[in-house]
């Protein structure tokens, strides 16, 4: 077995692994760069009119035989690890007999990306895996482990063939709201991998534990506590673990939430696979508001029927105004223009639940501005969606690698200083054989 990283060995984001032995050959993700060569934010609207060969020469798209033309020797399969376009936003330049492998309800935020955003990802030939299962492509076994990230379906993935074995982390973390499933896999990991592909997104920042989703709920809580105020809060849609967590604060507090339909179709979706709230009668202080941008471009492509769905929870910007103390209300950048039509929530809270890095984008922090001049109080209550310096050790712990291979970090010249294993830094590109371990 052989493998490369065509991109991650020196940047978080664009994560592509090439696995492959004498008759098979796979990839581990297939995502969108975060950043370009100088460091920049990654801009792909730039570069969406050329074609895949001159994506290639640019270096936006990966190298790899087989696997945008129709040649005879296509690569057999695709995994995805979890619905973050760094993982997957590439993927409609992948030939169409290519089939896909992920989960069922990562495939189904994928789907809900194409309806409610400009990113189209169409999976021609998606297969679903469970978790704790192991599926073959062609001579390669995999083996795929339920991942606590802020993603809502993510995995790890064990490789194997021939005696031959590799472990592929993804995104991974242990203090969000499936804490467990990572205890979980600290007590059945595969152990003695020959190489583990561990992700390092916060390699370098302070080794103590992040915040717990508890604690997040616990700090939103006494925000809300507040007298007299409407709670407006900034946080991802696909965030689930955040989305309970703000939830669950506002029962505690005897909080209405009001969610925008976008986040209201994600929740009803995704309660098929979990338990969670969405708008119903089962959840009466849950209520919907229809923003003037999602719902035209619910209209103009065809997806006017979603707005439907939830009609019976919605609540107006008139009834918000009239109660704004009672109120938490998800809110974004776009939805500016349906916040200047609702009176009466001036100098409220405003509470920024992401990565502090996007508080530097032009749209947010217009936002910002925007709110702080009608009087409201910024709070930054977030955590990470990756793991802290102690889960990286205890996944080691558990796996006991025979090499460890940094990917998805910024640095990874600081693994050595945190890990009694040999680090084997690779370049993008550079091949890999794995040794037969009867022979080691």
């Amino acid at each position: 077995m052989k493998f490369k990283i065509h991109r991650g060995t020196k940047e978080i984001g664009g994560s592509c692994v090439e696995v492959w032995t004498d008759n098979t050959r796979i990839l581990l993700d297939f995502g969108m760069p975060l950043v370009e060569k100088d460091g920049l934010e990654f801009d792909f609207g730039k570069y969406k009119t050329l074609k895949p060969s001159d994506l290639v020469e640019k270096g936006i798209l990966p190298q790899i035989e087989g696997l945008y033309d129709n040649s005879k020797n296509l690569i057999q399969g695709v995994i995805i690890s979890h619905p973050h376009q760094d993982h997957y936003g590439l993927a409609n330049f992948i030939n169409d007999n290519v089939p896909f492998y992920l989960g069922e309800a990562s495939h189904e935020i994928i789907e809900l990306n194409n309806i409610f955003t400009s990113q189209k990802t169409n999976l021609k030939s998606a297969n679903y895996f469970e978790k704790e299962t192991t599926f073959k492509i062609g001579d390669i076994s995999i083996t795929a482990y339920w991942a606590d990230h802020s993603a809502f379906d993510a995995y790890s993935f064990l490789v194997e063939t021939n005696g031959k074995s590799l472990f592929y982390s993804g995104d991974f973390r242990s203090h969000g709201r499936k804490a467990k499933a990572f205890y979980w896999f600290t007590h059945n990991a595969p152990q003695n991998v020959d190489y583990l592909l561990l992700e390092g997104t916060t390699i370098s920042r302070s080794i103590k534990p992040f915040k717990t989703e508890e604690e997040i709920e616990n700090e939103l809580i006494e925000v809300f506590k507040q007298h007299g105020k409407i709670n407006l809060i900034y946080s991802s849609g696909q965030n689930i673990d955040r989305l309970i967590s703000i939830y669950r604060a506002c029962k505690r507090t005897g909080k209405i939430l009001v969610v925008d339909v976008y986040i209201a179709k994600v929740l009803k979706e995704l309660s098929k696979y979990a338990k969670i709230p969405y708008p119903s009668e089962n959840f009466e202080n849950l209520k919907v508001i229809f923003p003037f941008f999602i719902s035209c471009r619910l209209k103009n492509e065809g997806s006017e029927k979603i707005l439907y769905e939830f009609k019976k929870y919605k609540i107006t910007k008139e009834e918000i105004g009239n109660q704004a103390e009672k109120i938490v209300m998800t809110v974004r950048p776009s939805m500016q223009k349906d916040l200047e039509n609702i009176d009466r929530i001036e100098g409220g809270n405003f509470i920024y639940s992401m990565w502090e890095g996007y508080l530097q984008k032009t749209g947010t922090i217009k936002f910002v501005d925007y709110l702080t001049n009608r009087g409201f109080t910024l709070h930054k209550i977030h955590t990470s969606g990756h793991a802290d310096t102690k889960t990286f050790k205890k996944m080691v712990e558990a796996i006991k690698p025979k090499h460890i291979v940094p990917i998805h970090t910024f640095e990874r010249d600081k693994y050595k200083d945190i890990f009694n294993v040999p680090i084997v830094e690779l370049k993008d590109g550079e091949t890999i054989e794995v040794e037969n371990k009867t022979n080691k």
